[in-house]
């Protein structure tokens, strides 16, 4: 038998020597999930952080449309100063004309000439 074999299996969370199985890699529940979170912590916080920021451009895009409107216009500058982060969207779509609007889920905008867009509520059945 080697001496690395002989040598005890360490907890891969704390480093704690383990005991039981051989095949064992944690020293309990706590240290498996705090191990497999954070494996997956960076993954899961940018998929957070991007879909804050697209709830954030929906809101504000909602915000702008006046109740039993579909359409209305704002600048780029009062977008911005309420927080809408322009490179955070779902999808766009492409009009007969050419014209290509950025959507956050149901809500999307069209950019016009001057700085001023145009926010508009989809109708479309899933």
């Amino acid at each position: 038998m080697s001496s690395a074999s002989t040598a005890p299996k360490l907890c891969l969370a704390c480093n704690k020597p383990l005991k039981g199985r051989i095949d064992k890699k944690f020293c309990d529940d706590y240290c498996r999930n705090n191990y497999n979170n954070s494996l997956k912590s960076t993954d899961v916080n940018i998929v957070r952080n991007i879909n804050n920021a697209l709830g954030k451009n929906r809101r504000i895009l909602n915000e702008i449309v006046p109740t039993g409107s579909e359409t209305a216009k704002i600048n780029h500058e009062k977008l911005l100063t309420k927080g809408f982060q322009f490179k955070f969207h779902t999808h766009t779509y492409t009009n007969k004309k050419g014209d290509i609007y950025f959507f956050c889920y149901d809500l999307g905008y069209l950019p016009l000439e001057n700085n001023w867009y145009l926010v508009v509520k989809r109708k479309e059945e899933l």
